[in-house]
């Protein structure tokens, strides 16, 4: 086990706080984890930021930075066979629960090797450099983000990619409400803060916007009390508006490379006819800013960095003929419906079916062979399908 330095002045304190609460606080379970998260496949990532898996991608090596109770690590080692995994987390409580978790569900037996310590991200030093980096929800409890996005760009090979989920500022008007009401009635953040927390949405009117919000939006998610614990009573939080955000990555020296939820900062999502045309006129940046506007319910942040500029490889009809394919690794739940890469039930006519089949059987064969290019035009692009550069 690799001592964990106090490197952040919040890392103490957060990581007791964790050994209370190990986070996410999702059921443990034996065999492969639920459903697939694409941004946990190094493969679907690739894809979707440069528009093909290049060459040599075949066995990253994947840190997770921030595993906590090891629910992303059990997808990162399901998703990436053959991969190199490290995990690392400041608290011993979400560790004893990620080994549990990773040995019921079999994972080692999916990758090259697993690796699993205690300690801070900070703290990378010695590690060879990484292909891909997850780190959902842990920069926003660090007393200095920027260090710890530092550390992570140090780690970050050349040619890798850094995946983050950051807390968003609008959409967590009403949790940052609950949680200064809860600090000015000193529940604190152990036993007594969760029962007093839960409470509190219990007494409060049922108009009360603050507790119509918790129920209609949150009551779910926080059903595990290690979730309501993160939500409303944790003791370091950090938010960022769109500006800041941006500016937050390229303190690092880190390439904005993409949301890894596109279809929300999407202003289609919102808008129609000419509202939408003179949207859509705007460059990225100024769409996603418009968007940030229109949507005060956008409570994250999730995208994804690189060291150096990236530009999506665009394909012609005769490109898509000559190059070959694989089926995106995330799809799930077959035979019917088949669920896409973020859960949703896809619509797919036979040809579609057929293809998707071809290309599981034929790896090497030019999709040309197997359909249509306007065929295999939409299957890349709704991801169903992932290039071969």
């Amino acid at each position: 086990m690799v001592d964990v330095r106090p490197s952040d002045a919040a890392t103490p304190v957060v990581s007791a706080f964790y050994d209370r609460f190990p986070f996410p606080g999702d059921p443990l379970q034996d065999g492969p984890p639920p459903g697939y998260n694409w941004r946990w496949c190094h493969r679907s990532v690739l894809a979707a930021v440069h528009g093909c898996c290049p060459a040599g991608a075949e066995q990253p090596r994947i840190l997770d930075a921030g595993c906590g109770t090891g629910v992303s690590t059990d997808y990162l080692c399901h998703l990436n066979p053959g991969a190199d995994v490290v995990a690392v987390d400041i608290s011993d409580g979400a560790l004893s629960v990620a080994r549990e978790r990773l040995q019921r569900s079999g994972a080692a037996d999916q990758v090259r090797s697993l690796r699993q310590e205690r300690r801070s991200l900070l703290d990378l030093g010695e590690e060879q450099p990484f292909d891909y980096i997850n780190s959902v929800g842990v920069l926003h409890h660090l007393d200095q983000p920027e260090a710890g996005l530092h550390s992570l760009a140090g780690a970050l090979a050349p040619q890798g990619l850094l995946h983050l989920f950051l807390y968003a500022d609008a959409g967590r008007w009403e949790i940052h409400r609950t949680q200064r009401a809860l600090t000015l009635l000193e529940v604190g953040t152990e036993a007594d803060g969760l029962r007093l927390g839960r409470q509190l949405f219990e007494t409060l009117p049922e108009s009360n916007r603050l507790r119509r919000h918790h129920e209609q939006r949150w009551a779910v998610d926080c059903a595990p009390d290690a979730n309501f614990a993160d939500m409303y009573l944790h003791p370091q939080e950090t938010s960022y508006n769109l500006e800041r955000l941006l500016a937050f990555a390229a303190s690092a020296g880190l390439q904005f490379a993409g949301f890894s939820n596109p279809e929300v900062w999407d202003p289609a999502r919102l808008l129609t006819g000419e509202l939408l045309e003179r949207a859509q006129a705007l460059p990225p940046q100024q769409q996603w800013a418009l968007v940030e506007q229109l949507d005060p319910d956008i409570s994250h942040f999730e995208f994804f960095l690189s060291k150096a500029p990236l530009e999506r490889r665009v394909w012609s009809d005769a490109q898509l003929e000559a190059a070959t394919g694989i089926r995106q690794p995330c799809l799930w739940g077959e035979p019917d419906p088949i669920l896409g890469r973020n859960m949703e039930p896809l619509q797919l006519t036979a040809d579609a079916k057929a293809l998707l089949t071809a290309v599981v059987d034929t790896p090497m064969v030019p999709l040309g062979q197997l359909a249509p290019a306007a065929l295999i035009r939409e299957l890349v692009d709704r991801q169903l399908i992932l290039l071969q550069g």
